[in-house]
């Protein structure tokens, strides 16, 4: 059965969702789900606008068939090679094999790779091409590295609309309402956004800036992207969230604390420690298990804040694993610019400390505040002044 809904009077969603998928991209969890996105657009001439993952091939082709209710399909736009994308694209080209493939000469050497051969028909274009539909005009823009080399997005210069790949995309299966403004996207999407973003684009911070330029200097009133909802309202606060994102800038002025503990002793001081900050005047204190708490969502947490406390045990003579797996996460994100906080703990020889203060350091831009506090198995009240001692070092710099 087919599952469509129209964007405007001649752009038709014809994309779908997976609310099966645990893992996206094999790593990061998603217990509400994904979406891929697909548009076509009814003009003199059709166009497809990329094609989806093979686990929504079915319902796809479905959609696709309903949308073009006879006519043929005359392009197909590639933004993005990776496969949640673009594994339905020779499937449709078995289908609609007059249809041309518009996208970038990266991308169709990875069709290549991919699919052991190129289109039959290929039109390869580069910025600033442009390719006339009838009423509507596409405008190409390269996207290197966002988050790949292949990437470009297209701009439609008669709406206004922008099919923006892999950028401005979220986490989350869309139920019906494939409109931001349907939703409540600060209260129940903006999580998954920002995660979605600091893990898969995160590292390209420098790339999605020269891409704002380039939006900067368009006539946006709707973006399209590949997962999640379409923006058609408030664009530009959304646009922000991307600006201070890849600027790796924090969004609030807070405290997150982060913890590794393996018998709750390096917990206890930390949760102290949250207590102590309450008490100076500091606001939504956030908390998190890094043992139980999927690395993907501390590195979007850690990019929230201005002010994190990282608070691990020592072991094996190292950094417990879990605190070590994100602050490595973090390095490879090119994380920067944020004030930090330590803690650590060790029965005979605490380490963990110092190899945490190494990497941090060995990030850009960071500040690590106060002494180190050191424990010895669990927390001593002789130690309460220096536990104190750091929460004023915290407040202060908040």
């Amino acid at each position: 059965m087919q599952n469509i809904r129209p964007i405007s009077d001649d752009l038709i969603y014809v994309g779908a969702s997976d609310l099966r998928l645990a893992l996206f991209e094999n790593i990061y969890p998603i217990p509400r789900g994904v979406s891929y996105n697909s548009y076509l657009l009814r003009d003199d001439k059709t166009v497809l606008f990329d094609t989806t993952d093979a686990s929504v091939a079915s319902q796809f082709f479905e959609n696709v068939a309903a949308a073009l209710d006879g006519r043929p399909l005359d392009y197909v736009v590639v933004h993005h090679m990776e496969p949640d994308h673009a594994a339905t694209l020779s499937s449709l080209l078995l289908r609609y094999p007059d249809a041309t493939v518009v996208t970038t000469a990266k991308a169709a050497q990875m069709m290549q790779q991919f699919f052991g051969a190129q289109p039959a028909r290929l039109l390869p274009v580069k910025e600033g091409d442009t390719l006339c539909t009838g009423r509507h005009s596409l405008s190409f823009v390269m996207a290197p590295m966002v988050h790949w080399p292949e990437v470009m997005m297209s701009f439609d210069t008669a709406s206004g609309t922008l099919f923006s790949a892999d950028a401005f995309g979220t986490f989350g299966a869309l139920s019906g309402n494939i409109f931001a403004d349907e939703v409540n996207f600060e209260g129940e999407w903006l999580n998954d956004a920002r995660r979605y973003f600091v893990n898969i684009v995160g590292k390209y911070g420098l790339q999605v800036q020269n891409v704002l330029k380039k939006a900067a200097t368009l006539d946006i009133r709707m973006i399209c992207p590949l997962h999640g909802p379409v923006w058609r309202d408030n664009i530009a606060w959304f646009v922000n969230k991307h600006d201070i994102w890849s600027r790796y800038d924090w969004e609030e002025r807070g405290v997150t604390i982060i913890y590794g503990s393996i018998y709750g002793h390096t917990e206890a001081a930390a949760r102290r420690l949250a207590t102590l900050l309450a008490n100076r005047g500091v606001k939504n204190i956030r908390m998190f298990d890094a043992s139980h708490t999927h690395t993907s969502k501390l590195v979007s947490e850690c990019w929230r804040v201005s002010h994190i406390v990282l608070a691990a045990s020592t072991y094996n003579n190292g950094l417990f694993t879990p605190v070590e797996e994100l602050l490595l996460d973090l390095k490879a994100h090119a994380f920067q610019h944020r004030s930090w906080a330590l803690i650590e703990n060790g029965s005979w020889a605490p380490q963990s400390g110092k190899l945490m203060r190494s990497m941090i350091e060995d990030m850009k831009d960071m500040t690590i505040l106060g002494d180190t506090l050191s424990l010895k198995s669990a927390m001593q009240p002789s130690q309460e002044e220096a536990l104190a001692a750091l929460a004023d070092a915290i407040q202060a710099s908040l």
